[in-house]
C-alpha cells in the first residue's frame, strides 16, 4: 500500500505542474455537456494521471476520462477515482483553491487518497494502514516524494478552534447549508464559518482547522473520494446527511448524496 500512495502522491505533483503550465498563461474555457466548466489543465492532468498509474494494471475511473456503464464497472473490487482538477470554477477565478485528487476505492469504500494543492504545493494523503499526514510540497527544492512522506506531519495537526468552526463551500452554498448552521448554533452558541474550493474543504476538517463541513449540494463520486480518505484515516467521519452511513463509492449513479465530514 505504502508504495501505491507513493505512486500517487508523484503522479498528484506532477499533474500539479501540468496544471500550473495552464494558470500561469492565458487559456480558454469549454462548456462541457453537464454545463460544468473545462479548460487544458483538466485535460493534460488527466493524462499526466493516466500515464502515471496505468502501469499499475488498476481500473481507472476520471472525471475527464471515458465515462463507464454501470455494467462495465459493477464488478470492480478496487479501482483508482480521479479528479483531475477538482475545482476548476475557483482555477477560472484564479483564487488558488483548487486541488489534484487520486483515491484508491475497495469494496465500495476508499482505503487510500491524495489531495495536492498545485498553487500553495500543499499535500494531504491518507490510507488505512497509516492514517493521514501532509507536507507542503517545493517545486525548486530536490526532494523526493519518499522524503517528503518520511517528514510529513501526521493529521490532525491543528488544535481544534477555540470557536466551533463551520467550513462551507465557496462556489456552491445553499439554504439547506445555512439551515445546518443555525441548528449547530443552537448546539454550540457562537458558531465560525470558513468557506474554500474544491476539496480542501474536507482536509480542512481533517486538519482539525474546522469541526464539520456539510455538503447539502450536488457533487460526484471523483469530487470527494481523495478527500474523504484523508479525513477518514485522520479520525474524521463521512456520512451520508440521510442515513449516517459512510460514503458509498462506485454506485450505479455516480452522483453523491448529500454529506457531512464532522471530526469525532
Amino acid at each position: 500500500m505504502n508504495d501505491l500512495l507513493k505512486r500517487s502522491i508523484e503522479a498528484a505533483i506532477n499533474a500539479g505542474k501540468k496544471i500550473l503550465e495552464v494558470y500561469e498563461n492565458e487559456f480558454e474555457v469549454e462548456t462541457k455537456t453537464d454545463n460544468s466548466p473545462l479548460t487544458e489543465a483538466d485535460k493534460r492532468s488527466h493524462h499526466a494521471i493516466k500515464d502515471a498509474l496505468a502501469p499499475l494494471h488498476t481500473d481507472m475511473l476520471s472525471e475527464e476520462g471515458k465515462l463507464l456503464s454501470y455494467e462495465e464497472r459493477k464488478g470492480w473490487k478496487k479501482f483508482w477515482l480521479i479528479d483531475p482538477l477538482d475545482g476548476t470554477k475557483e482555477f477560472i477565478k484564479r483564487n488558488g483553491e483548487f486541488t489534484v485528487n487520486i483515491a484508491l476505492i475497495e469494496d465500495g469504500y476508499p482505503v487510500a487518497g491524495v489531495v495536492h494543492v498545485p498553487v500553495t504545493g500543499k499535500t494531504y494523503y491518507g490510507s488505512a494502514e497509516a492514517g493521514s499526514f501532509a507536507f507542503t510540497y517545493d517545486a525548486v527544492a530536490a526532494t523526493s516524494v519518499g522524503d517528503y512522506m518520511s517528514n510529513a506531519a501526521k493529521l490532525p495537526d491543528a488544535q481544534s478552534p477555540a470557536v466551533y468552526t463551520v467550513v462551507a463551500s465557496r462556489s456552491h452554498n445553499t439554504p439547506e447549508t445555512e439551515s445546518f448552521i443555525q441548528e449547530r448554533r443552537k448546539q454550540h452558541g457562537e458558531v465560525n464559518c470558513i468557506s474554500s474550493g474544491s476539496s480542501i474543504k474536507l482536509c480542512l476538517v481533517a486538519e482539525g482547522k474546522a469541526n464539520v463541513y456539510p455538503r447539502l449540494a450536488p457533487t460526484m463520486e471523483w469530487d470527494t473520494a481523495a478527500g474523504h480518505a484523508v479525513a477518514k484515516f485522520a479520525g474524521c467521519n463521512v456520512y451520508n446527511y440521510n442515513t449516517g452511513k459512510e460514503l458509498e463509492y462506485n454506485k450505479e449513479n455516480l452522483l453523491n448524496p448529500w454529506f457531512v465530514v464532522e471530526r469525532n
